[in-house]
């Protein structure tokens, strides 16, 4: 325990936050072949396998993940959220932060509907999150089929 007069001199200092998704706070300087801190919400990355991972207990699933090479040169697991997905080796994805709170070591989730991620079909709720559009569920709402404007011939013929 300090002393006041350690207090006076010194004072106390707060504990910096730690940075949970660290690998999205840094780019790499191609011309200078240097990390460089630059925060930054999404990343860009090269899906380099596809796999499964199973949760911790007392959980029971088989949860998707990719393992990932981001622009920055970075090698993480990326959680796949949603079910079905059309991913392969090479196809390009964009990450976020985010944890998967019955996986261990995943700190970062693909985005849905972007690149090559393709949304989920069938959505009804949440669907900003799974990149679904409206009325994509099986059995809802038809989208309108475009009907096209009548010509002049078109009007001619009809009279």
């Amino acid at each position: 325990m300090p002393t006041i007069q350690q207090l006076i001199r010194k004072g106390r200092r707060k504990a910096p936050r730690k940075d949970q998704t660290p690998v999205l706070s840094e780019i790499f300087s191609s011309i200078r072949r240097r990390r460089k801190r630059v925060p930054a919400p999404f990343k860009r990355a090269v899906v380099l396998q596809v796999r499964t991972m199973t949760p911790r207990k007392p959980n029971s699933a088989l949860r998707k993940v990719a393992r990932v090479r981001l622009s920055n040169g970075r090698e993480i697991t990326a959680y796949i959220p949603g079910e079905g997905h059309g991913l392969a080796e090479h196809s390009i994805v964009l990450i976020r932060g985010g944890k998967v709170k019955d996986l261990t070591g995943i700190k970062y989730t693909i985005v849905r509907g972007v690149f090559d991620t393709a949304g989920v079909v069938g959505r009804r709720t949440s669907r900003s999150i799974y990149g679904a559009k409206a009325g994509g569920a099986p059995g809802g709402p038809a989208p309108e089929a475009a009907v096209p404007e009548p010509t002049p011939a078109m009007k001619e013929e009809g009279a």
